[in-house]
């Protein structure tokens, strides 16, 4: 098992930000993504996990992937980057580990990818491959927003049973103060205080950080750090309030999330608006939001004073 002293559990704490893979004429563009990365460097974000959903991991091939992984430890100045290497095949999720392992990551991202269900089984041999196959922590990967699997607390029990499994990325919900914190209890119970337990879905980081959890795996803190990292640094120094306070003055970007579907359309679109990234920047055949749902998201980041 893990061990919760270790330093490489410790590399999973704080807030982890997940940047954009922007795409031009169907191919990455890495200066535009460099840029992004260094973006990153100068917030001072505690650690960068690429090819994560926001970086469009599974639209990439793995040569593609590879280069992206290099490319983010070649300008991340020492801060420590994960690298997300789910696919659809086991033998594509260990290349993609080997790619992450040669360009120096620090950590894999691993989501259950699959177009025929999965079983619990299923996830927990995938897991189980990975880490014999490699020494790089391993933080597991639960959104069933996107991967269509759903973790139960047991299967997270099992998993955390698994040397190299040093954290788990749980989904936001939307709960009461203290059910949240009862909620991260349970995880932590029942995974016997193994892994850390990092919040994801962005409107809920300020209160999975209340709650317990020990990192903040934000989507949009790729795009804007700054403000993701205000929250995570007072949720994390017991400032509980301040944390909620400064999340509900997102609240417009919160809702613009629920109503688009998620961030990815929305965080692309604050990436073209603010010219970090050229528009259009999503893999196709995602084409992004209309021009009037841009206008929309260009209002929120002018309003809320976003850069």
């Amino acid at each position: 098992m893990t061990d919760p002293t270790s330093p490489s559990q410790n590399l999973f704490t704080g807030l982890s930000a997940f940047p954009l893979t922007p795409i031009r004429n169907e191919e990455i563009d890495e200066v535009a993504y460099s840029a992004l990365i260094e973006r990153l460097v100068e917030a001072g974000v505690d650690s960068i996990t690429a090819l994560g959903s926001t970086g469009s991991y599974v639209y990439l091939t793995t040569d593609e992937r590879a280069r992206v992984a290099q490319r983010t430890v070649d300008h991340a100045a020492g801060i420590p980057v994960f690298v997300g290497v789910g696919a659809l095949r086991t033998r594509e999720v260990l290349a993609n580990v080997s790619s992450a392992e040669a360009a120096g990551a620090q950590g894999l991202l691993v989501a259950p990818v699959s177009y025929q269900p999965l079983t619990d089984d299923d996830v927990v041999e995938l897991f189980r491959t990975v880490t014999s196959a490699t020494d790089l922590p391993v933080v597991v990967y639960d959104n069933p927003g996107t991967t269509h699997f759903t973790f139960t607390t047991d299967l997270y029990a099992r998993l955390a049973g698994l040397d190299g499994v040093a954290s788990i990325k749980i989904p936001g919900l939307a709960l009461s103060p203290p059910d949240f914190t009862a909620h991260v209890d349970r995880i932590r119970a029942a995974t016997d205080n193994q892994v850390t337990i990092g919040i994801s879905g962005d409107a809920f980081g300020a209160a999975g950080l209340n709650a317990g959890c020990d990192a903040w795996y934000a989507a949009v803190g790729g795009t804007l750090p700054r403000p993701m990292l205000e929250i995570t640094r007072a949720a994390l120094n017991g400032e509980a309030e301040r944390a909620l306070e400064l999340s509900a003055g997102l609240q417009p970007l919160w809702d613009l999330f629920a109503e688009f579907g998620g961030s990815l359309r929305v965080c692309a679109a604050i990436a073209e608006h603010l010219r970090l990234v050229a528009a259009p920047s999503l893999p196709l055949p995602i084409l992004g939001l209309t021009g009037a749902q841009r206008q929309r998201v260009a209002e929120v980041v002018n309003t809320l004073g976003l850069d």
